[in-house]
């Protein structure tokens, strides 16, 4: 665990990575507790009717026990045990299983279709399924496509699969868990990727331990007398999974679960009133769902501390987290490769708007210049890189050694795993998110990350999400373009617009402010909440053909 000290520098100065050459993430997260005080609280699962009901470490490891005795009929250490469910019992469950049994859990989007399905079950060659009865239905349909499945367990009635609770009844609770190394493969996560098909993260068991600094710091210390967890980030995420769930179960924390089908500000408010949450994970868009809500929806919080990550926050968005949730929102940073690698910590040194944070101890995160292989000055733009080796970096792409070696960078002789992203390290020791490499807008001999742009259209009170690119511009080379959506109340209209384009110039600069607004209906977003600037850049390319 971190400990605190008076600055951030102090801070990474005390700290020292604890990786045992032996380590078991089940175990960890579920026998551990268990063993040593059977009736603490692990899940507060709440059903769609909003009653939660308590399960206990002691339970959750019988229950997992069972599992792993029924699953252990058909998977052998190694093979890969996928997990298409919503957060819920059964899917922790369904991870803890897996990994004392020393198999690699695969977690799966519920609202992933046929394709995506298909593609990462076949590519990593799945042989159990856990499901409901929607997944169910989905993966019967592919199920002559992938020859490695040989179950499909399903939690709730279907008839086109294995009766998930029956198959398990009869195990017993005892189960012996598998002697694994800490370097041993755990979990298989596919990137969302910009461009062909997703690729296999695969992480080792020390994946949880190298995440434990950073929820740590963006939780203004965590775990605190008293804390409880909850996220509406699926549990099939990096986000979802190793951020929250297994972190919190690490420190024997309490986790809210609860996936709406649909995310609601007015839900999530009550959610964290009712249930006692007094930690949260809030993407950026929950966050900004929230703020359109009425004051008084916010009312009754105990919230201690509330960390985002997936786009940079602007001031607008931590003076209103502050206002509301009494806590200053701490940014984090990471991908599904290496994640959780920088951080803001409230409770060390107050926020920096549009700056992610500080390289989190036990990481060494730099800006590199690719090109003249060498660290970049300070706010020289470059490649945000991690230093080799890292307890929370993957393994390898899956089946994928070329695009692995692609992720690295030797610099004399040190090792840097690329993120595809862009920064700047600030004055004060911060790194600044310029954008993707593919995101980063070249306008009139300008460099403009869309961040800070999309901050400051959300300033505007008719923006309640903003998507900012660079269309072709015959002149400039590219011109940025504003895809909003609008607030309630608001109409679209030539004269808004206009506001909107003044609004963004007088709060910035003149060359950056957008060439052109446009409205849309719905933002296109990732499963995991981020803008898809790629769908915008190909609406702007129809735009301008029309």
């Amino acid at each position: 665990m971190l400990t605190p000290q008076a600055t951030v520098e102090e801070t990474r100065a005390a700290f020292r990575w604890e990786i045992p050459a032996r380590y078991n993430i089940g175990v960890d997260i579920c026998d551990k507790w268990a063993d040593r005080e059977p009736e603490r609280i692990a899940l507060i699962d709440v059903g769609s009717d909003g009653v939660g009901t308590e399960v206990t470490f002691g339970a959750l490891k019988a229950r997992s026990n069972q599992l792993a005795n029924a699953l252990s009929k058909t998977c052998q250490r190694g093979d890969r045990i996928a997990v298409l469910l919503p957060q819920g019992v059964e899917t922790a469950l369904a991870h803890i299983a897996a990994l004392k049994m020393g198999c690699i859990s695969l977690p799966l989007f519920t609202l992933f279709g046929p394709d995506a399905l298909l593609h990462r079950l076949k590519d990593s060659g799945a042989k159990v399924v856990i499901t409901n009865a929607e997944g169910a239905a989905k993966i019967a349909a592919l199920r002559d496509q992938l020859p490695a499945l040989e179950r499909l367990l399903c939690i709730d009635a279907s008839e086109a699969a294995e009766d998930f609770h029956a198959a398990v009844a009869g195990d017993s609770t005892d189960f012996t868990p598998a002697d694994t190394a800490s370097e041993d493969p755990a979990i298989l996560i596919y990137t969302s990727g910009t461009t062909g098909n997703p690729k296999g993260a695969l992480h080792a068991h020390r994946v949880l331990l190298g995440h434990l600094p950073g929820v740590e710091m963006s939780h203004d210390f965590f775990p605190q007398d008293g804390d409880r967890i909850w996220t509406p980030a699926d549990w099939a995420w990096i986000g979802g999974l190793l951020d929250v769930l297994m972190p919190a179960l690490h420190h024997g924390i309490t986790v809210v679960s609860r996936r709406m089908p649909k995310f609601s500000a007015t839900e999530a408010f009550d959610l964290i009133r009712r249930f006692g949450v007094r930690n949260a994970f809030l993407p950026p868009t929950a966050l900004k769902i929230m703020r359109q809500a009425p004051a008084e929806a916010a009312k009754g919080l105990t919230l201690r501390s509330v960390a985002s990550g997936g786009e940079t926050l602007g001031a607008e968005l931590i003076d209103w987290g502050r206002a509301t949730f009494g806590c200053t929102i701490n940014e984090f940073y990471g991908q599904t490769e290496c994640n959780m690698i920088v951080s803001s910590c409230a409770a060390l040194a107050p926020a920096e708007p549009g700056v992610m944070g500080f390289a989190v101890p036990g990481h060494e995160v730099e800006v590199l210049n690719e090109a003249e292989r060498r660290i970049c000055a300070t706010g020289e733009e470059g490649a945000i890189a991690v230093g080799v080796p890292d307890p929370v970096m993957f393994l390898e792409y899956w089946n994928n050694p070329a695009a692995t070696e692609a992720k690295f960078l030797r610099i004399g002789g040190e090792k840097w795993l690329l993120t595809g992203d862009r920064g700047a390290k600030t004055a004060s020791g911060r790194i600044r998110f310029i954008g993707r490499d593919d995101d980063v807008i070249s306008s009139a001999g300008y460099r403009i990350g869309p961040a800070e742009i999309e901050d400051c259209l959300l300033t505007h009170p008719a923006v309640q999400l903003a998507g900012v690119i660079g269309a072709a511009d015959a002149i400039r080379g590219q011109a940025v373009w504003a895809y909003v959506l609008l607030a309630e109340g608001f109409a679209p209209s030539d004269t808004l617009a206009a506001e909107i384009t003044a609004h963004v110039k007088s709060r910035l600069s003149a060359h950056e402010y957008p060439r052109a607004v446009r409205f849309i209906d719905a933002m296109p977003m990732t499963t995991t909440g981020k803008i898809i600037r790629g769908a915008l850049r190909a609406l702007a390319a129809q735009d301008q053909t029309d």
